[in-house]
């Protein structure tokens, strides 16, 4: 990629983003330099217009959008601004997010903000322009084309992105974005002197051990007005380890540097109002090897306390401390959160010239699991992500029955089939890897926590339980009318050659929800209203599967999640509950050919919580005018 699509990528960059401003340069020089004069009373100016949220200004300028990396153990959110949050900034929106979650449904979190700083001198300023950073907006926005949002690609799969043509999936879950410190939202911003940079993003995840608890992002920096003299690149995070459901449990984090293996690390201390962490954040970088200015790197690492004040905001600050090469030695103070930033350069960039940036976010159980992952990534980095990869998920079919699921995954004419996978990556010249096939059951969510029903192993090598392969699985003493998660995954033969290990589909990219319960009666008359009394002392989203459950990404039960089901409804109908005085409280519409009940989370139609007492409910089926009338009971 690097002799054509680079080149390709940056001409595309001076095409579609530097048209038409030509006649600008001028006027936005010298306004911006205007404005670094005033840069105490801009800098209050941008914190005053944050506060007051007029990035939805800055969004009628630039097609915003954010993804989640969700097919391995880490959930992380992308922007197509280039930070690695999305939470309550008032530019994004991602309600409940716990934010690069591990291992994912256990509320931990591990990064506060994160993103990437770009320094460089221009004649007598030193300019740096981030993409997130402590002390000042986002400088680096998309355009406003509804196609610069995220493009999402899984392996294998080519796309026509228009900025890189035949894309082509790397992982099991791409993410493709582009960004610019000069479009018309990033102009907008105070006090903000653009390097006239573009860069094209990528992040790739993977479903199956060892590589399914990184997360790799590829920076693709191009100078598209003006060439850069030393060019410096920073790694900036801000690392917040612990269950974020417990207040201040990011008040015991730590933050120290191996340059051994060019890794940051962010840890939670033992103990403490959130108790012991699952493990730590490792910030792994690969500094660019071309464009070097000189043949040494020099790298700066530095952490800051996060009550310490004086953060640096200013772009000769900031600057300043992007090139001083002074290494801190491990923190020694907890505070709230741990910034971190690694800094590395100098660099000489033409326009034309493509500056590709590696960073890993590196997650594992304890120092030594994220220190074994950060081994795997140096030889996922070295191969070039050529490594054994599993065969592609069966195509599941889901049936539901009462009390039963049944799944079914024999591929049919037209469907790709896994066992006729062909990895090229493999060094133990077996063509056709597939070995079997895995069945999994979660109570939770899509994203687990997984339980193995079932494995099916081709019974014909020396691989695997033997116990050969099936299409079919049948779950049953299943409860009615409660969510269910079934995943049918492929996993493949070990890679003797090189001791890579048995590789595995992803469990959550191919989770299907069911819901087991009979089909709708042909008429009303043993409509019912479930739990009857109902019991507002009872923990019902303690149960298993949960009768009630949080909304979304919440981990605490709510209000608003309590849950009365009518079920036994015929296929269209209308129910209307009623107080004890005859006063009507709610309507529910019924309209499904496949389900035979509808939930209702005990709020009246003005949208207040109903208090104790009997209910009267009438079930009207709309085909036949017949009528039902029933009773149940609120205990609070």
């Amino acid at each position: 990629m690097k002799s054509v699509c680079e080149n390709c990528l940056s001409r595309s960059f001076e095409i579609r983003f530097c048209h038409g401003i030509e006649s600008l340069q001028s006027e936005i020089s010298n306004l911006t330099h205007a404005l670094k004069l005033w840069i105490n009373k801009s800098f209050l100016l941008a914190v005053i217009v944050n506060a007051m949220g007029l990035h939805a200004i800055y969004a009628q300028q630039a097609t915003l959008s954010w993804k989640l990396h969700n097919v391995g153990k880490v959930r992380q959110v992308v922007t197509n601004v280039g930070a690695l949050n999305a939470v309550n900034d008032g530019m994004f929106s991602y309600p409940g997010l716990i934010n690069c979650e591990y291992p994912a449904g256990s509320f931990e979190e591990h990064i506060a903000s994160g993103g990437i700083w770009i320094g460089a001198v221009v004649g007598r300023d030193t300019l740096v322009s981030v993409t997130e950073g402590e002390g000042s907006s986002r400088e680096f926005f998309p355009s406003s084309a509804p196609w610069d949002s995220t493009w999402v690609v899984a392996r294998g799969d080519a796309v026509q992105i228009p900025y890189w043509r035949n894309y082509v999936g790397v992982s099991d879950q791409d993410f493709v974005c582009r960004y610019t410190d000069y479009g018309p939202t990033s102009l907008r911003v105070a006090n903000h002197i653009p390097l006239y940079l573009g860069v094209i993003q990528t992040s790739y995840v993977w479903g199956s051990p060892p590589l399914d608890e990184i997360i790799v992002f590829n920076y693709y920096i191009m100078p598209t007005r003006i060439s850069l003299e030393k060019v410096y690149l920073t790694c900036w995070i801000n690392g917040n380890v612990g269950n974020a459901t417990i207040g201040d449990y990011a008040l015991d984090d730590e933050s120290f540097f191996r340059r051994d293996r060019m890794i940051a690390m962010s840890v939670d201390l033992p103990g403490g109002v959130d108790g012991d962490a699952y493990g730590p954040l490792g910030d792994k970088v690969f500094p660019p090897t071309a464009h070097r200015a000189s043949d040494s790197l020099r790298l700066t690492y530095q952490w800051y306390n996060g009550r310490q004040q004086g953060l640096p905001s200013r772009d000769n600050e900031r600057y300043q401390q992007m090139t001083n090469g002074v290494i801190m030695q491990d923190q020694q103070s907890t505070g709230d959160g741990t910034k971190a930033q690694v800094s590395f350069g100098p660099y000489r960039l033409q326009i034309g010239d493509t500056l590709h940036l590696v960073r890993v976010l590196v997650l594992g159980r304890g120092l030594q699991g994220v220190y074994r992952n950060a081994d795997y990534v140096d030889i996922l980095i070295r191969k070039n992500f050529r490594v054994p990869s599993p065969p592609p998920p069966p195509p599941l079919r889901v049936e539901t029955l009462n009390h039963q699921v049944r799944l079914r995954w024999e591929p049919r004419p037209g469907d790709v089939n896994p066992e006729n996978y062909y990895d090229p990556y493999r060094a133990d010249s077996i063509t056709k890897p597939f070995e079997g096939y895995r069945v999994y059951k979660s109570t939770r969510s899509a994203t687990g926590p997984w339980t193995l029903l079932a494995e099916f192993d081709d019974s014909t090598n020396t691989f695997g339980q033997n116990t050969g392969l099936a299409y079919e699985y049948t779950d049953v003493g299943l409860l009615n009318n409660l969510d269910y998660f079934y995943t049918v995954t492929t996993f493949s033969k070990p890679d003797t050659v090189t001791g890579f290990p048995s590789q595995e589909s992803s469990r959550n990219a191919a989770a299907h929800l069911a819901v087991p319960g009979p089909k709708p009666p042909q008429n009303v008359g043993q409509v019912a209203a479930v739990p009857n009394p109902y019991r507002g002392d009872m923990a019902y989203y303690s149960y298993n599967p949960p009768w009630e459950k949080p909304a979304g990404q919440r981990e605490r039960w709510m209000e608003q999640d309590r849950r009365i089901q009518f079920i036994n409804l015929p296929e269209l109908c209308e129910i209307k509950i009623y107080s004890i005085a005859g006063d009507l409280v709610a309507t529910i519409q019924h309209d499904d050919p496949t389900k035979g009940y509808e939930d209702w989370n005990l709020t009246s139609s003005v949208g207040q919580a109903i208090s104790s007492g009997l209910y009267l409910f009438t079930a009207e089926d709309q085909r036949t005018s017949q009528v039902q009338v029933g009773k149940f009971v609120i205990i609070k």
